[in-house]
């Protein structure tokens, strides 16, 4: 049984298929708008998620020292301009003091602020403040790699263009030598096989 908001969304779909010049009463539209409703209820999930939260439940003491890096991690999320996707890849450092994280978690934490509409720059702040945080780690770093639809799909119609973010606290910020490691190691080559 769909609630009034479900039906609110699903008539404001109807109403942007009218606008665009579409029937929503023909054969191959009339589930799209419940189709769009269940489609953004995943898309934006991570406004019912809270990061710390995630990280607080994995959580385990450690002597290691070293850098903790998971790279690579693919991501979706939506511009906040115009609704339309960005797409990247997140490379999350961070190096522990006493406490390390579920490898897992960090890819999650991504996907809860990515899973809400963002723009690139808020989104890195975002998944570093989060493991800052939550971690209190001596150090974190996170770069984002991303393709904007809303500079391919219209606007300037850049193909392939690709917009790079960072954030940096701890010893990635005041340490030269861990900046260079944390970046000389995402920017290595992928594909090694162990």
């Amino acid at each position: 049984m769909l609630d009034k908001t479900d039906i609110d969304f699903e008539n404001a779909v109807k109403s942007m298929m009218i606008h665009i010049g579409e029937d929503p009463e023909r054969e191959g539209l009339l589930q799209t708008p419940s189709r769009v409703r269940k489609a953004y209820e995943f898309m934006y999930g991570g406004y019912n998620e809270d990061p710390k939260e995630i990280l607080s439940k994995a959580l385990f003491t450690s002597s290691n020292g070293e850098m903790v890096l998971i790279k690579d991690i693919e991501f979706y999320s939506t511009c906040e301009h115009h609704l339309l996707p960005i797409i990247g890849r997140v490379h999350v450092a961070y190096i522990p003091d006493g406490k390390v994280v579920g490898l897992s978690k960090i890819p999650r934490v991504v996907n809860v602020f990515a899973r809400r509409m963002q723009i690139q720059e808020q989104l890195t702040e975002q998944i570093a403040d989060a493991i800052n945080e939550t971690i209190i780690p001596k150090g974190v770093a996170v770069v984002i790699q991303a393709r904007h639809m809303c500079m391919e799909m219209r606007g300037v119609e850049k193909i392939n263009s690709t917009t790079t973010s960072s954030a940096l606290r701890g010893l990635f910020k005041k340490d030269e030598k861990t900046r260079s490691e944390f970046f000389s190691l995402i920017n290595s080559p992928t594909g090694t096989r162990y």
